[in-house]
């Protein structure tokens, strides 16, 4: 089992098909949920799934809703991303993330890996996002 950070392939094909809606404020709804180092999460993975989600108090099943942000464009690179997000007063171990569509179909759109296990009790758990710019940016097309 292993959490590899990617973009999904499913997510990509779905992209050209008109399947997600990034807009701020008049878009789909996304969702982060979180996952321990059990997980198996990649590439094939095309749908938020409950096998090897992190469990724990004040932590609901299916993660939190992202605050989307509008993509936009610098050259020829398309990128957009979401607010951060914050966890309050979880007690919980995560090792990585699904970023999902939960008005398309839960579908799945990139897997993120933490790199270390994170464990918190009774605080707060800030998923922080990379700058919103064309090189920085948790989601872009080049």
């Amino acid at each position: 089992m292993a959490i590899i950070q990617t973009l999904t392939t499913s997510f990509k094909v779905e992209l050209a098909q008109g399947l997600h809606n990034f807009t701020a404020g008049t878009g789909d709804v996304f969702k982060l949920a979180l996952y321990t180092a059990n997980a198996d999460l990649g590439a094939s993975t095309t749908a938020y799934t409950t096998a090897g989600e992190s469990s724990g108090t004040n932590y609901s099943p299916g993660g939190s809703t992202l605050t989307n942000i509008t993509p936009s464009f610098q050259g020829t690179i398309a990128y957009w991303s979401f607010e951060d997000l914050t966890f309050s007063n979880v007690s919980l171990t995560t090792n990585g993330a699904l970023i999902y569509n939960s008005t398309n179909g839960n579908r799945s759109v990139a897997v993120l890996n933490f790199g270390v296990n994170i464990t918190k009790y009774v605080s707060d758990l800030v998923v922080t996002f990379p700058a919103n710019d064309s090189s920085n940016s948790v989601l872009r097309i080049s």
